[in-house]
């Protein structure tokens, strides 16, 4: 048997597959999972692959709860792509380290709050916007990633649109 020590940079740089596979063997050394990959669960597959206009209707139903706006944007980063069809794959724990909430619980608190909010805006209690698989992972559809990530850039370039008239009138006219 041979042992390989890694630091926790070295890892967090590691491609994300091979971050993957580390966390299961870890998981495994630590009887937490099993050592072969989940499959993705059945609600995976009825995923609904949500638009920017779906995912800023989301938005609007959650915007009064800044934990949910948080982790709904959190979703907008690249995961990994898993499956056939694909599906996007982020580790709850990133999500719990990035938004600073206290546990997993919270976190899956607000992801029901999305899930529950996209239901009311397609009006079909069926419709998904994230599922889970046995390992930690919050799955959704390729396209609402980039859904998310086009939403929030659109509201950047926006914030940033109204905020330029402003510097503008704070620069005093030349004499």
């Amino acid at each position: 048997m041979t042992g390989i020590t890694l630091t926790a940079e070295q890892i967090r740089n590691a491609p994300a597959p091979v971050r993957q596979w580390i966390e299961q063997e870890a998981s495994a050394a630590l009887g937490l999972a099993p050592r072969t990959p989940a499959a993705a669960p059945p609600q995976a597959a009825h995923l609904v692959a949500c638009s920017v206009e779906d995912m800023a209707s989301v938005l609007e139903h959650i915007r009064g709860v800044f934990p949910a706006v948080n982790v709904l944007f959190e979703l907008g980063r690249p995961g990994i792509s898993f499956g056939q069809p694909a599906v996007m794959m982020v580790r709850l724990m990133d999500i719990l380290h990035h938004t600073r909430l206290q546990d997993v619980g919270q976190v899956m608190t607000c992801l029901e709050m999305i899930n529950q909010a996209l239901t009311e805006v397609k009006k079909d209690p069926s419709v998904r916007f994230c599922g889970f698989d046995n390992e930690g992972h919050c799955l959704i559809a390729p396209q609402t990633q980039v859904s998310i990530a086009t939403l929030w850039q659109t509201m950047m370039e926006r914030q940033q649109a109204a905020q330029e008239p402003e510097a503008d009138s704070r620069v005093a006219p030349a004499a």
